[in-house]
């Protein structure tokens, strides 16, 4: 069998931990080093493995007396686990199990941002395991609104984007009364329009566009009296969210911004002021966008978003025809 890379990585870690050169922490801290390193950017599903065999080699070490680096073995071990795909739960109830039992330790010993950042991490697992009925979407927002307390807009823009961005998701994914709708829908706009006061194109492109797109999503579907202003709303912020994402530089993203920005178009007349003359030309934008979008998820193999772009394109046939 060839030998990996991060296999060699993993025999280097634990050579280095069988020497006398190093006292044990140094070892535990060495060993948490190198599985950071492996999970940071893997380039395959094995370097997450090794990172997670690297932070249990390093709870296995950890004595009693050191109890701030077990958190990090077991804060770490989480981020690994939650990050190896699977379609089962027991990977992401393992990654919940670790993150709460490090999170007391770190509260007692690490600094604020480290303790926000297991949270953060923490409501990530919780709303992954809602479609497991293990978790659900209120507990998701309770770790998430903790770690915002110390990931601010003005101190931390990029982990205060993305806190809002999951918080609104988690809202828009809570099951409410028709009468609760709404207020959801507000709720999960005014968290995107709350980060994107903090977060700019220039200095954080890819949450700018990652919110715009997402604040255009529920603005497109906002219960108002006000429907066709929010839809225009809803386009300008997906152009600003296309000034990022490009065809070049991220297809698919790409492709999901400009069929959500046909879905408008679908809907919207061609003047405003005068609805009753119809929307043909912009039925023909969305068909056009509709129809690169279509090209590109079959290029990567996005079959389900395929085909659902490919019911609009038909959907949008019946309605030039008629």
């Amino acid at each position: 069998m060839t030998t990996t890379f991060s296999n060699l990585n993993v025999k280097a870690a634990l050579n280095a931990i069988e020497s006398d050169m190093a006292t044990l922490p140094e070892k535990i801290e060495m060993l948490i080093e190198m599985a950071a390193g492996l999970q940071k950017k893997p380039k395959n599903l094995q370097q997450l493995e090794d990172a997670v065999f690297l932070y249990r080699r390093g709870l296995e070490l950890c004595p009693a007396d050191y109890p701030i680096l077990k958190a990090r073995c077991l804060s770490g071990m989480a981020t690994a686990l939650r990050t190896i795909p699977s379609e089962k739960a027991d990977l992401l109830l393992e990654s919940k199990t670790a993150y709460e039992t490090a999170l007391p330790i770190l509260e007692e010993h690490a600094s604020p941002e480290e303790v926000a950042e297991a949270q953060m991490n923490l409501g990530v697992v919780m709303q992954a395991l809602v479609p497991f009925h293990e978790g659900t979407m209120q507990e998701a927002i309770q770790a998430y609104q903790k770690a915002v307390r110390v990931f601010d807009g003005q101190s931390y823009p990029q982990e205060y984007a993305i806190l809002q961005n999951n918080i609104a998701i988690a809202y828009l994914s809570m099951p409410l009364s028709p009468e609760g709708e709404k207020m959801r829908q507000a709720m999960a706009v005014q968290s995107f329009e709350a980060a994107l006061k903090w977060v700019t194109l220039i200095d954080h492109p890819s949450e700018y566009a990652m919110l715009q797109n997402n604040l255009a999503n529920a603005l497109q579907y906002l219960p108002s009296t006000h429907p066709v202003e929010n839809n225009l709303k809803a386009l300008a912020a997906y152009d600003e969210a296309l000034k990022v994402r490009t065809f070049q530089d991220t297809p698919i993203e790409y492709a999901n911004t400009i069929s959500n920005k046909a879905n408008v178009l679908f809907n919207l007349p061609d003047d405003v002021e005068h609805p009753d003359r119809g929307n043909h030309n912009n039925l023909m934008q969305a068909k056009i966008y509709y129809q690169e979008a279509y090209q590109i998820f079959s290029q990567y193999e996005q079959w389900e978003r395929a085909e659902v772009v490919e019911q609009a394109l038909y959907e949008i046939e019946r309605e030039l025809e008629g």
